[in-house]
């Protein structure tokens, strides 16, 4: 009687084939790329809500949480790169994320500001200009390919974009490895910016 199976040969064939297999489709699609675009995604809706969180907050003090009151004149908040929870922002050196949070009208919670203060975090940086009816911009910089790519082009006024806001941070298109970088894969420093 002559047992069925596989021999060791065989065996040995079909494993470096699916090994070949595994190999292809990893370099595909790119782990790498796609954990930093997570991460840049993620990123990106911390700077979202940070952005509602400072409108509501506007909305209903009438001023923004980086002033002491209404009638503080500070409105302008140069390029910030916000570091810690309860970091002074400001001319009025007000905590800013203080009083966002459960310490002022509660707009985020305690757990996001941990996470956006946490070591392990993308950065934001913060700007507004001050006058009336200019954007508060939250940026980061971004880890992903694609997220740096959209970010240099908008520094350099690409076609897809046009020409920037007249209230733009200037800090988020340095010229050093940004808008001086030919193409987005030298783009290292541009900043990818919100609204």
């Amino acid at each position: 009687m002559k047992r069925q199976g596989f021999t060791l040969i065989e065996l040995l064939i079909v494993i470096t084939l699916l090994g070949i297999l595994a190999v292809a489709v990893l370099s595909a699609i790119n782990p790498i790329e796609q954990i930093n675009r997570s991460r840049d995604t993620s990123t990106r809706s911390d700077a979202e809500q940070l952005i509602n969180a400072i409108d509501r907050y506007y909305a209903t003090k009438g001023y923004f949480p980086w002033a002491a009151s209404a009638q503080s004149e500070n409105t302008t908040l140069d390029w910030v790169e916000i570091s810690a929870a309860d970091q002074a922002f400001g001319d009025d050196a007000e905590a800013m994320l203080t009083n966002l949070s459960a310490g002022g009208t509660a707009e985020i919670k305690e757990s996001y500001v941990n996470r956006v203060v946490s070591s392990s975090a993308s950065l934001l940086s913060i700007y507004n200009g001050g006058d009336q009816g200019q954007s508060t911009y939250v940026c980061f910089k971004p880890r992903s390919a694609s997220f740096r790519e959209d970010a240099w082009k908008r520094c350099t006024e690409h076609e897809d974009y046009g020409t920037l806001p007249s209230d733009y941070p200037a800090g988020a298109c340095p010229v050093e490895n940004c808008t001086g970088a030919g193409d987005a894969d030298g783009a290292t420093a541009c900043y990818n910016c919100l609204p």
